[in-house]
């Protein structure tokens, strides 16, 4: 869609929203800015975005004759498409479009772009290292923490982009089609916005939607139901499987990563030169490998990349040792399947702190899932109590409630010992007694390193 002659309205004036105005500023777009907080400086926004006599500032509340003369409402990850004031700017004829959507638009080159419930960070901080040794021109940029918007008018048609996609962001996709795509895999999460597990996986699967046939979306053939859902995809589908040997994709032979293109076998890597731990990484850098041989990276780079990558913050990060004590920042691990990746991972018994915004999950097959690695669990947040009643169901007693993260690594240097781990794997969201799941990484960081 050619946004530089619609009526755009940014709804929202977060980090998002800013973005997107001073994107679209550098297209000349006709702009009303909107927040819900009517105590909002308007004046002083306009200032910041450079914006001032160029755009309009709404804020309060809307009704139908708001969006009147409005083309395009520009929504932020953090807003539904299922919210009232949306839905009622639908009904009235105004295109949804997302960030990440507009930025696409307006950008040039490449681009490969990464969505999954669990890994998505990992595979496409990986994914961007293999690039930035193939290509001269790498933006690695979404979910990942770069805004797209804020490099969109960077992008060259010589360059290559590599995304991280969330669901949030794939509701309001329009014309997005990547080059090459990666859905890692598929497990229930976001329910409380999503509704149902069928929801939250048609989103994510929206992300190879417009996808034509002469591009393609890397898949996890070991996940059944995505597995299922690839079928119906339009774009050539290259599978990768941690279980499986494949006719055509990247799977294990022994412990070496190996594509096998259709006609013959090509290893790429062995498990043991990686430094990257766990079942869940391997999948990782196996889809990372798929994404680059298709967008035509020799195996030689890719391997190279990959021998000497590390762990990305916040995901199985190793903070340090105390008292013969190691501990392993994840606080990544916002739902049950990353938080049980993080504790199979462990290769010691395990003092767990879990707990925090409750998104509708259910514990039972996490804490199911302990296999005597988990010797003792230390809970803070909104879930504790949750998660208390989900553990005694299952038989697991050695449960110890705490206020904050502060009191909880405290407690745990008190319950470890030398030989344990402790691990932040809280298997829920940060939000609530945290900004957002760094803040409560580098927290936890700090905390461990003060023992």
């Amino acid at each position: 869609m050619e946004l530089s002659n619609k009526k755009i309205m940014i709804f929202g004036m977060g980090v998002s929203g800013k973005g997107v105005a001073r994107l679209l500023k550098s297209q000349g777009s006709d702009m009303v800015l909107y927040d819900g907080n009517e105590e909002l400086d308007k004046d002083a926004l306009l200032k910041e975005l450079d914006l001032e006599g160029k755009a309009e500032v709404v804020t309060g509340s809307l009704t139908e004759e708001s969006f009147e003369g409005i083309d395009v409402l520009a929504l932020s990850p953090g807003i539904s498409i299922n919210a009232p004031y949306v839905k009622m700017a639908a009904e009235k004829g105004v295109k949804i479009l997302g960030e990440v959507e507009i930025a696409y638009e307006i950008s040039k080159g490449r681009m490969a772009a990464i969505t999954g419930t669990n890994g998505k960070t990992t595979t496409t901080a990986l994914t961007g290292e293999i690039m930035k040794a193939a290509f001269e021109k790498v933006f690695v940029v979404g979910n990942i923490g770069t805004s797209f918007a804020s490099v969109a008018t960077e992008t060259t048609d010589d360059c290559v982009i590599v995304a991280e996609i969330s669901s949030f962001q794939l509701e309001s996709m329009d014309e997005f089609h990547p080059e090459v795509t990666a859905v890692l895999n598929l497990t229930p999460d976001h329910l409380d916005r999503h509704g149902t597990f069928e929801n939250y996986a048609k989103t994510k699967m929206q992300i190879a939607e417009k996808q034509t046939k002469e591009e393609k979306c890397i898949i996890n053939y070991d996940d059944e139901y995505l597995r299922e859902l690839s079928k119906e995809l339009t774009p050539e589908v290259l599978y990768f499987s941690r279980k499986e040997k494949l006719e055509k994709g990247i799977y294990l032979v022994g412990n070496m990563i190996t594509y096998n293109d259709g006609e013959k076998e090509i290893p790429i890597i062995e498990k043991d030169d990686m430094i990257l731990l766990g079942d869940h990484n391997t999948e990782n850098v196996m889809a990372a490998c798929g994404i680059a041989i298709s967008m035509g990276v020799d195996i030689e780079t890719i391997a190279n990349v990959v021998r000497n990558f590390k762990a990305v913050e916040h995901r199985i990060e190793y903070v340090c040792t105390k008292n013969g004590v190691a501990y392993y920042n994840d606080s990544k691990g916002t739902n049950t399947d990353a938080a049980a990746k993080a504790v199979s991972s462990m290769v010691a018994p395990t003092v767990l702190i879990a707990g925090g915004y409750d998104k509708g999950a259910d514990f039972t097959e996490w804490i199911e899932g302990f296999n005597g690695k988990v010797k003792d669990m230390v809970l803070i947040g909104q879930t504790a109590e949750k998660i208390k009643e989900t553990a005694l169901k299952c038989g697991f007693t050695n449960i110890h409630m705490c206020e904050d993260l502060k009191e909880a690594v405290t407690k745990c240097a008190q319950l470890a010992e030398p030989g344990d781990v402790v691990l932040l794997s809280p298997a829920c969201a940060s939000w609530g007694q945290f900004k957002n799941y760094e803040q409560r990484g580098k927290m936890f960081k700090e905390f461990a390193n003060q023992l």
